[in-house]
């Protein structure tokens, strides 16, 4: 039988490489839940919630320097306010969806039969998204328009349907919006922090008096897992989407699904 040390190592590895490619870290999760057998434990799903402040934390280092010009400029750059600003706006559709209809969609849309599906027609939509002759002309994730700042964070709440992928979603808003894939893929990045954070915050309430120590030791295994996998796979996702698109991840998308459904369809 599976310790909970190695599923939290298992589950900590699979947030780390998916939070940011646009293939679903959430779907992803869940089915490995399934795999696992975890059922309707309420503590491994706060699990996946609460590990991704660990990749989320790996943004934060990787771009600490960029940050932090931007956190000291906002009151006396107007640049840098208004990509704060821009980034605010992004993510307050985010905050107005969940608060509505969070509860809704995690008790009617939580299951692995939506995540397969939504995975192949998010691979269906990244792939025909990939090959459109779009000339972007957005080239600096700082410097959006605030229209554009606001389509992208309403395209994120599309990813409250487990499998659409969060980064998936706004990368392929921005990307429509006239943004290169680079600094699409680097704004997913930049959103990320206050989305996840605000999830990490209100689940981790949620469910603190559930924590025992036992637990949070797990919860800490995963976190790092995360971190340090999250490190490595952002400073490779920024320089191979720049070469090569995002074909890889929309076939990703689209075999796992398929075999997902294969394996719910024999009753796995």
């Amino acid at each position: 039988m599976m310790s909970d040390t190695l599923r939290a190592v298992i589950l900590g590895i699979i947030e780390g490489v998916t939070e940011f490619l646009p293939v679903s870290s959430t779907g992803h999760l869940l089915l490995a839940g399934r795999f696992f057998d975890l059922g309707e434990d309420d503590f491994w799903k706060s699990f996946d919630i609460l590990i991704q402040l660990g990749a989320i934390l790996a943004i934060v280092v990787l771009y600490f320097g960029r940050l932090w010009r931007v956190a000291l400029g906002m009151f006396t750059n107007p640049d840098d306010r208004r990509f704060v600003i821009g980034l605010l706006v992004a993510f307050l559709p985010a905050v107005i969806i969940g608060l509505i209809a969070g509860k809704l969609i995690k008790e009617h849309l939580f299951n692995p039969w939506v995540v397969c599906f939504s995975l192949i027609v998010g691979g269906a939509i990244l792939l025909w998204v990939d090959q459109l002759d779009h000339n972007p002309h957005e080239h600096d994730a700082t410097k959006f328009p605030l229209m554009t700042y606001l389509w992208i964070g309403i395209a994120q709440c599309l990813a409250m349907i487990p499998g659409v992928s969060r980064s998936g979603a706004s990368i392929v808003a921005a990307m429509l919006l006239g943004a290169d894939k680079r600094a699409a893929a680097e704004f997913s990045f930049f959103l990320a922090i206050p989305t996840m954070v605000g999830a990490f915050a209100y689940d981790f309430y949620k469910s603190r008096a559930e924590m025992t120590t036992d637990h949070l030791g797990i919860i800490a295994i995963g976190f790092v897992v995360s971190f340090v996998t999250a490190i490595v796979v952002v400073k490779t996702f920024l320089e191979y989407v720049t070469r090569h698109g995002f074909q890889l991840f929309a076939w990703w998308r689209v075999i796992v699904g398929t075999l997902g459904l294969i394996a719910l369809a024999m009753g796995r």
